[in-house]
């Protein structure tokens, strides 16, 4: 509700709708899973949980993930599942399905992973990563050990919180997922969608086989839509709805100078620096706004007012980002960071070639690189961007060489450059009102005990490996993060929060209970 309507004076009419409003806001939804009894049967799972915590479950280590994979087969069979292990070099995808279907009903696969990002115990405030322990904060604001028997007995601790490596990314979610389906058994309830789960088992080394070890499987996945949960929430810890996500494209940028490295006494103020050229050329790509100067770099992006409308309304506190990062201005790419991270960007991940410090030299170097990653978006793919780049580069009088360049080209061109593209993930995004983003939406909306709106993100900043996903099976997805947006995922003292397990129980089973329209 906004400040602007509660200080208008309003008449006796408009009030009573605006009191109807709030009530409708704050009443328990019909069909919602009561949240004591979300509570109930999300304290009957924590020991699971606790025991697939435990499990270590490093990405490159396919012994573990096969112990992984063997456990939550045995965990979706108990629930009836059907299940299947997708071989995959010794590190094995899961595959499970709800038996009983509904007529006529769409199909959406639930996509989580079960690996897990590795460990420096020696960083973690706790014993051992691997072994889950119970935490709450002290009087002090600090997290302590507490028993873990507080999970078990009197009233369910929303505060409380579980420390394990893969606490919330993403065994969490995955143990949430099992425990709507036992409140579904607990109510003599069916999903009223037909249910796929695919559990991947690289996630977090980018999933480098997920492309084919779905393509062998089509028929065993297919689907009219995804569902994934991953990634925590926005930092509000208001309910999140992401429709997409910018892709990466490795970029190196190399400028020659002469055939080898030359004393700067001998041929200074006679042959041109390559480390100067390419600071010169990196300043013709960005303006002092920061904007990308690439000509049609920005041409293919068009945000409606009511897109525009949507990501101002996601709340970010500008100011505090600011002041967090540490600087006084952001770039004016955009009105705000929402609004930013919609655009391809052009970043510099690194330069060399002059050394510094007790490494340097006095030479001028033979030549100098610097490293960009892209981001790019569904409007301007990689190879749309690196063409722009070839074409920016030429017009700064470059020749641009596939290789080292040879004598003959040496004689022939003032500046020579070399421009290459690695490897990377492209972008991928689903309409914001389409019927499955209005789908899941509304069931945020429904199970969100507070009333606020949900954070809807038309394209997150980061790039994850949903593309190949989304591409083997053609299908639209939503990414619906379930665990508290301070979870510590990747790092140390990863954990998660007692209180969003709880809600991500409420919502699968609210997702599970809602019919998705065509």
């Amino acid at each position: 509700m906004r400040l602007s309507l509660l200080l208008r004076p309003l008449p006796l009419l408009a009030l009573g709708l605006l009191a109807l409003q709030v009530q409708a806001q704050t009443r328990p939804p019909e069909g919602l899973l009561p949240a004591e009894t979300a509570s109930r049967l999300a304290r009957a799972s924590l020991p699971e949980f606790l025991e697939l915590v435990a499990l270590p479950n490093d990405a490159s280590v396919p012994a573990d993930i096969q112990k992984n994979v063997n456990w939550l087969e045995a965990a979706f069979r108990k629930r009836g599942f059907i299940t299947t292990q997708l071989a995959n070099n010794g590190k094995p995808m899961l595959a499970a399905q709800w038996p009983k279907t509904a007529p006529g009903a769409r199909t959406v696969l639930f996509y989580m992973h079960l690996d897990g990002q590795p460990v420096v115990p020696a960083e973690w405030s706790q014993p051992d990563p691997w072994k889950p322990v119970v935490k709450a904060r002290n009087a002090a604001g600090q997290w302590e050990i507490v028993p873990t028997e507080r999970l078990f007995s009197g009233p369910l601790d929303p505060e409380l919180r579980v420390f394990a490596r893969a606490s919330s990314d993403d065994k969490g979610p995955i143990m949430m997922f099992l425990a709507a389906f036992d409140a579904l058994r607990e109510k003599n309830l069916e999903p009223a969608i037909n249910v796929k789960v695919l559990l991947d088992s690289e996630e977090e080394k980018g999933s480098p086989s997920i492309a084919a070890v779905v393509g062998k499987h089509k028929g065993l996945l297919q689907a009219d839509a995804i569902v994934i949960h991953d990634g925590p929430r926005h930092a509000s810890e208001r309910p999140t709805l992401i429709f997409g996500n910018r892709g990466a494209a490795r970029v190196t940028l190399t400028v020659f100078g002469p055939k080898a490295p030359l004393h700067s006494g001998h041929y200074g103020n006679y042959v041109p620096n390559p480390a100067l050229r390419l600071a010169s050329l990196l300043a013709t790509m960005k303006d002092e706004q920061g904007r990308v100067t690439v000509a049609g770099y920005y041409d293919r992006i068009r945000l409606s007012e009511a897109e525009k409308r949507i990501l101002a309304d996601t709340g970010d506190d500008e100011a505090a980002i600011r002041k967090r990062v540490g600087i006084s201005r952001a770039e004016r790419v955009g009105g705000t960071l929402q609004e930013s991270i919609q655009y391809p960007s052009l970043n510099v991940r690194g330069m060399a070639e002059a050394s510094v410090g007790d490494k340097a030299s006095n030479i001028i170097p033979s030549h100098a690189i610097a490293e960009f990653d892209l981001r790019t978006t569904p409007e301007a793919p990689p190879d749309y961007l690196f063409g722009l780049l070839e074409a920016h580069i030429r017009k700064q009088g470059y020749h641009l060489v596939k290789a080292a360049p040879g004598d003959a080209e040496r004689a022939t061109h003032d500046k020579l450059a070399m421009l290459s593209m690695g490897t990377g993930g492209k972008a991928v995004r689903t309409p914001m009102d389409s019927p499955l983003g209005q789908w899941a939406y509304e069931v945020l909306r429904r199970t969100d005990a507070s009333g606020v709106e949900p954070v809807r993100i038309r394209m997150m900043g980061g790039s994850v490996p949903t593309d190949r996903l989304v591409e083997a099976l053609e299908a639209p997805f939503v990414i619906l993060p379930l665990v508290n947006g301070d979870n510590n995922q990747h790092t140390y003292d990863e954990n998660l929060r007692i209180g969003h397990y709880v809600g991500g129980v409420m919502t699968v089973f609210e997702l599970l209970r809602t019919p998705l329209k065509p």
